[in-house]
């Protein structure tokens, strides 16, 4: 496991270089964003990437791992706005959003070594196209608990399912460069 937890910290920061320079480039404008905004785009994204998955012809020449990248860090977003909540106008600097990027990286990093612990690294096992259609099964989920208002019986909280996409996505990705 100690490869996986060397991969997973190589795979984000090329996601946290991306999310820095982007930061410098437009500020925090995502702040205003709401949750079901930030799930949707997640959305576009995964679509995509099944859409890659699926067709032989492609118009747009980017391929999977932006796509991948993109969720991880619309996924950390969307746990930053859960934290901080949404604000009217931007209101993190390049240096907050860094330290919060990385505050749930880390929490996200723990949980993936937690689950990866108990089921054995079953992810090196699975396909890319597996790893992809658990991450749209994922927004279903988040959708579905958006239109309850955030309300569920039984089922983990908006925050866990972000944390598994993102775990998801670094799998993918794994798979795919390294």
């Amino acid at each position: 496991m100690s490869n996986t937890a060397k991969e997973y910290d190589k795979i984000i920061v090329t996601c946290q270089s991306l999310f820095t320079k982007k930061m410098s480039d437009y500020g925090s404008a995502w702040r205003i964003l709401r949750l079901p905004s930030l799930t949707d785009q997640i959305f576009i994204k995964a679509q995509r990437i099944r859409q890659l998955q699926e067709n032989e012809i492609r118009k747009v020449d980017e391929g999977e791992v932006s796509e991948f990248i993109g969720i991880i860090n619309y996924c950390i977003m969307a746990l930053i706005q859960i934290e901080k909540g949404i604000v009217d106008q931007p209101d993190l600097n390049t240096k907050e959003a860094v330290e919060l990027y990385e505050k749930h990286i880390k929490i996200t990093k723990e949980l993936m070594m937690n689950k990866n612990h108990d089921y054995g690294e079953a992810w090196r096992d699975m396909r890319v196209s597996s790893l992809t259609d658990l991450i749209l099964q994922k927004l279903l989920r988040v959708k579905q608990i958006e239109n309850n208002q955030g309300k569920t019986l039984v089922s983990e909280g908006i925050d866990a399912n972000y944390q598994d996409m993102i775990n998801y996505a670094v799998f993918a990705l794994i798979h795919l460069t390294l």
